[in-house]
């Protein structure tokens, strides 16, 4: 068996040494991403860190100045055709048509997609029912609201059942209880289509919640990547919390354990940490062999925003 072959099927997108210029200004550095199907990977960055210009590149809109790209198993340079087949685009502002139905809408898309009279048919009736829709199908779109047309514009962008998908600021604008039906509707379609979301966005609590992947971009430059939580391993802050399940054992272990703050009324101590599973076995260890009961132990981690600002810097103006 080809191991190389069974890599290259496994991944979505391959990307190395990507780079891209205009004129002096160094837009992306020699990038380097490997992103396996099936998954949702989060790119983030502030304005103008180049998120954008990945984005263009790799859905081919723009050509890149150098690097080796593979996007669904293809050649993006020598293939930009076989790739724009196997993609779909959901950019942050909709590609929706006001004056035309929810279904028009999507008709419009299967014609574009010559999917034929009768497939394009039964395609829209699933997307319509799948993402809620069927009810509002024969109203216009401008009377929807934005959950609604943020739900039509993807249904849009599936009726083509692409392999990969860029979404772009999907919850933007969005009420919370829209924003969470949106994020199950991502969710789904990686879980039951086996889709591949490449996902751009401001809210760093959605790609927290969404992706399996995160990488952070500043100044043209990958700046770290990771799980949500190795990312938030990266950068101080972490502690644990103990609430002791009496008084004696509080006042036995609390001098042994470097708190960095205690409640003697509520039993609690501080300690610094990250909570890593072998930090933790050995603290549990040492309490279990001084007999010391522990009624709970919280882990705190910093979160994506202290990831964010720590480890991306502005860009220069």
């Amino acid at each position: 068996m080809d191991t190389a072959t069974d890599t290259a099927t496994d991944t979505a997108i391959s990307v190395r040494g990507l780079r891209k210029s205009y004129g002096p200004h160094v837009v992306l550095d020699g990038i380097d991403l490997t992103i396996p199907q099936g998954t949702i990977f989060s790119l983030l960055g502030p304005n103008g860190a180049g998120k954008t210009t990945a984005v263009q590149i790799l859905s081919t809109l723009i050509r890149a100045d150098a690097g080796e790209i593979r996007v669904a198993g293809h050649d993006l340079a020598a293939e930009p055709d076989r790739v724009r087949a196997a993609i779909g685009v959901t950019g942050q502002f909709s590609a929706v048509d006001g004056l035309l139905t929810g279904e028009e809408n999507l008709r419009l898309m299967a014609d574009l997609l010559h999917l034929g009279r009768a497939r394009g048919r039964q395609r829209i009736r699933e997307l319509l029912a799948r993402f809620d829709l069927t009810d509002a199908a024969r109203k216009p779109a401008a009377a929807y609201s934005g959950g609604m047309r943020r739900r039509l514009d993807l249904a849009m962008t599936m009726v083509g059942t692409p392999q990969i998908i860029f979404l772009d600021e999907p919850t933007t604008g969005l009420d919370p209880r829209s924003r969470r039906t949106m994020w199950q509707i991502v969710r789904d379609l990686v879980e039951r289509d086996g889709v591949t979301i490449f996902l751009t966005t401001q809210y760093l609590e959605e790609a927290d919640e969404l992706a399996d992947r995160i990488a952070l971009l500043s100044q043209g430059s990958l700046v770290a990547e990771g799980t949500p939580g190795e990312l938030k391993r990266l950068v101080p802050g972490g502690h644990l919390v103990l609430r002791f399940a009496d008084a004696d054992g509080y006042r036995r272990a609390v001098p042994h354990l470097g708190a960095t703050s205690c409640d003697d009324a509520a039993l609690t101590a501080q300690i610094p940490g990250a909570g890593g599973v072998k930090e933790l076995r050995g603290l549990l260890e040492w309490l279990d062999a001084q007999a010391v009961e522990v009624a709970e132990l919280t882990v705190h981690t910093p979160d994506l925003d202290d990831v964010f600002l720590t480890l991306t810097k502005e860009p220069a103006r």
